[in-house]
């Protein structure tokens, strides 16, 4: 593999992360890559339980050492995990015009 090329297991790099509300985050990555992702369902556990208060959750930054977001209470994502989660928003079929799927 060349220098500077990735794999599947190494995505791009984190570039952007932007708190829409709730606990949805746009996440934005150095390939163009951009993307929604709505982690309402992915808090649980010791670690992330302290993130269900939307005050402590949105207080999270970019640390560009571990190519993640990352929040004050010890909390991270792993960046595939954001990638994955980015792209398969961004991928979806698109819902018909009524917005549930039908035309």
């Amino acid at each position: 593999m060349r220098a500077g090329s990735r794999s599947a297991s190494n995505p791009p790099r984190l570039a952007a992360a932007k708190h829409l509300g709730g606990y949805r985050i746009e996440v934005c990555f150095d390939d163009g890559r951009r993307g929604v992702i709505d982690l309402d369902g992915e808090l649980w556990g010791d670690v992330f339980e302290p993130l269900r208060d939307r005050e402590v959750f949105r207080r999270f930054r970019l640390d560009e050492e571990l190519e993640t977001i990352v929040w004050p209470t010890g909390a991270d994502l792993a960046p595939e995990f954001l990638y994955e989660r980015a792209v398969s928003a961004d991928d979806s079929p698109a819902k018909g015009a009524r917005g549930d799927g039908r035309e």
